[in-house]
C-alpha cells in the first residue's frame, strides 16, 4: 500500500483523485488547503491529517520522511495552476513522486526546471493528460496512424464548460494565475489533438475575452478550428434541452466524433498507469504547454479566415 498527500482539496477536481487513490487500495494520510470546510474528505479518508497552512504540512512532510513505516510515496497536487510549481518541488524536496493535475506549469522553461529537479532528486513528476487514456481517443489515434499521410485532416473542437459569476471572481479568472481559458479549461484538448496529430506548427488566434476564445491551429496532420467557452450563453440547443451545462464536440473531416462519454474514470485509471510506472511526465506535457503559453501573448486576427462555425454567431 502507497501513501499518500493531497494538496488542494476544496476543488472540482480533488474528488476525482481521492477516489482514486481509495479505488486503486492506497492511503491518503494528509491534505493541505487553507479552505476548512471540506467534507468530501470524509467520504474518502476521514482519518487523513488535515492542515491549512503550508509550512506546517511542509514540517509534516519532512517528519514523515524520516519514518521508514510512514514516509510519503506520492504528492497529488490540485492547487491553483501558478502554484503547480512550487508545489511539485515540495513534494520532489521531501522525497516523494509527484502527481499533478494540468496544465503542469504556466510556462515551458519550468518544465526544463521540473526536469532538471527530477535528476536532482531521482524523484518523478507525473502529470494527468487523462485524455491520452479515453479509449475512443486511443482508437482514433489508432485509426491516424494506420491511415498514413493522406494530407491535413480537417478538425473542428467546441469545448463549453458553463461556469457562474463565481469564475471570474477566482483565481481561475485571473489570467495570471490560472493561463487564461486556454489553458484552464483547453491544454488537455491540445495535448489530446498533438497527441494524435502530431506537432504544432502554428495557431491563428480569432477571438478572446475573459470567458471565451476561439482560433485555427496547425499540427503535423490536422488543421485545428477550435472554440472554448465558460459562457453558458454558447450552448447549442440540443445541449439545452437536454439540460447540459457541459458540451464537448470533436469534427474530423466532417464526420461526428463522439467522445462526451467515458471521462469518469480517466483519474482512476491514470493512477493505476502512475503506479504501474507509465505515467506521463514533464517532456510529454512540454508542447501543449508552449502552445498555450504562445496564445497568452498572441494579438487577435483583423480578419477571422475560415473561423470556427460558433463564432459566426458573434461576429
Amino acid at each position: 500500500m502507497k501513501r499518500f498527500a493531497l494538496i488542494g482539496a476544496a476543488g472540482y477536481v480533488a474528488p476525482r483523485h481521492m477516489r482514486a487513490i481509495r479505488d486503486t487500495g492506497h492511503q491518503l494520510t494528509a491534505v493541505l488547503d487553507p479552505y476548512d470546510g471540506i467534507g468530501v474528505i470524509d467520504e474518502f479518508f476521514p482519518e487523513a491529517d488535515f492542515f491549512t497552512e503550508p509550512e506546517r504540512f511542509d514540517r509534516h512532510l519532512d517528519k514523515l520522511r524520516r519514518d521508514p513505516e510512514r514516509r510519503i510515496d506520492y504528492v497529488s497536487i490540485c492547487s491553483p495552476n501558478y502554484l503547480h510549481d512550487a508545489h511539485i518541488r515540495m513534494a520532489l524536496r521531501n522525497e516523494a513522486d509527484a502527481i499533478c493535475e494540468k496544465p503542469l506549469v504556466l510556462n515551458p522553461w519550468n518544465v526544463d526546471a521540473l526536469e532538471a529537479l527530477e535528476e536532482e532528486t531521482g524523484r518523478r513528476i507525473n502529470v494527468i493528460l487523462q485524455l491520452r487514456l479515453h479509449p475512443a481517443i486511443q482508437e482514433l489515434r489508432e485509426r491516424i496512424g494506420a491511415e498514413g499521410h493522406k494530407g491535413l485532416h480537417e478538425v473542428e473542437l467546441t469545448y463549453i464548460a458553463s461556469r457562474g459569476k463565481w469564475y471570474h471572481r477566482s483565481w481561475k479568472g485571473d489570467e495570471t494565475r490560472s493561463g487564461g481559458i486556454a489553458t484552464n479549461i483547453g491544454i488537455h484538448f491540445f495535448d489530446m489533438l498533438g497527441w494524435i496529430f502530431g506537432s504544432h506548427r502554428e495557431t491563428s488566434l480569432h477571438y478572446r475575452d475573459s470567458s471565451t476564445m476561439a482560433g485555427v491551429s496547425l499540427l503535423a496532420g490536422a488543421r485545428v478550428r477550435w472554440f472554448l467557452s465558460v459562457d453558458p450563453r454558447y450552448l447549442p440547443a440540443e445541449a439545452l434541452a437536454s439540460g447540459m451545462r457541459t458540451f464537448r464536440e470533436l469534427r474530423l473531416d466532417e464526420e461526428c466524433f463522439a467522445f462526451s462519454e467515458g471521462f469518469a474514470d480517466l483519474h482512476t485509471e491514470s493512477y493505476r498507469h502512475i503506479l504501474a510506472g507509465r505515467g506521463f511526465g514533464p517532456a510529454d506535457a512540454r508542447e501543449s504547454i508552449q502552445m498555450v503559453h504562445g496564445m497568452r501573448g498572441m494579438e487577435v486576427s483583423a480578419t477571422a479566415e475560415d473561423p470556427h462555425p460558433f463564432l459566426l454567431t458573434m461576429i
